[in-house]
């Protein structure tokens, strides 16, 4: 006996896709996003706020120069203004592109930061990503101490959750597309980071509080989730060092900053809001 389930008590089935709609070019149209942590035309910070805004979101870019101007890498040679005239040039006309620095070790930093973002784009934010992470001050068990500890804690972790705080308190209930990101590094797979402790475990918490918060923020609308972008070619990685994770890779290649981004953009759309509390890797195929 054949089933035939082109018909039902309704009538005839509409054929698979068609009540789908046609994918909107400008998901993002409207809405307004804070982006932490992007200071340099390399890195996946400056990545995320392209995509945000090609799909026609408002954007404020934070960046910590300071940071970058200590690290091997150095600072983008334009500063901050290139940046964000990098970003403008994806920009739908008339949204808003706006940038500003935080230390976002200090314990006041975090709201402070996103309420002058809210002000910049309007008065509203919808999307937070934070992308931000302090490099270096890292080591093995034998090498850390209280103060590298304490110093990966208040950037890699606490400031997220701060910056997850003042968002709440300044979102109203029922609006729709409201959306946080988080950024991890895969310190739960394989072997995990014993030459980056401190670095590993703020990463890690954040990791374990997207649930927690996911719940959280269910009764406002918000979805929560983290990504961990894997090994992603930002200019730090030089010599033998990059030859020897590009191995670990299928086809031998690192990631590139809009990798990442293509997926956290796509998580601020409202295709994806049915996702939250999950802690997604992005890796390529990366094998540990």
């Amino acid at each position: 006996m054949t089933y035939d389930n082109s018909r039902s008590a309704e009538g005839p089935r509409p054929a698979p896709g068609a009540d789908v709609p046609g994918r909107d070019p400008l998901p993002l149209l409207g809405r307004t996003a804070l982006v932490t942590g992007a200071s340099r035309r390399r890195g996946i910070g400056y990545a995320v706020a392209r995509r945000l805004a090609a799909y026609g979101a408002g954007v404020y870019l934070h960046h910590h120069v300071p940071h970058d101007a200590g690290q091997p890498w150095g600072a983008d040679p334009g500063g901050p203004d290139a940046v964000a005239d990098g970003v403008r040039e994806v920009a739908v006309p008339g949204a808003v592109v706006a940038h500003g620095p935080a230390d976002l070790a200090r314990p006041d930093a975090p709201a402070r930061l996103l309420d002058t973002a809210a002000e910049a784009l309007g008065g509203r934010l919808d999307i937070l990503v934070a992308n931000h992470a302090l490099s270096g001050s890292d080591g093995s068990l034998d090498a850390i101490d209280a103060a590298m500890l304490d110093a990966h804690w208040a950037v890699d972790a606490r400031s997220v959750i701060l910056l997850a705080q003042a968002y709440a308190r300044r979102r109203p209930a029922g609006l729709p597309g409201g959306r946080i990101v988080m950024m991890t590094s895969g310190q739960d797979l394989g072997g995990g980071m014993p030459e980056e402790i401190a670095y590993g475990l703020a990463k890690g918490a954040l990791a374990s509080a997207t649930r927690s918060l996911a719940t959280t923020f269910a009764d406002l609308g918000v979805t929560v989730n983290t990504v961990n972008p894997g090994p992603v070619d930002t200019g730090y990685a030089v010599g033998e060092l990059r030859e020897r994770v590009a191995g670990c890779f299928p086809g031998g290649q690192w990631g590139a900053p809009d990798d990442p981004a293509r997926l956290i953009a796509w998580l601020a759309t409202d295709e994806a809001a049915w996702i939250t509390g999950q802690v997604i890797n992005s890796e390529g195929g990366f094998r540990r």
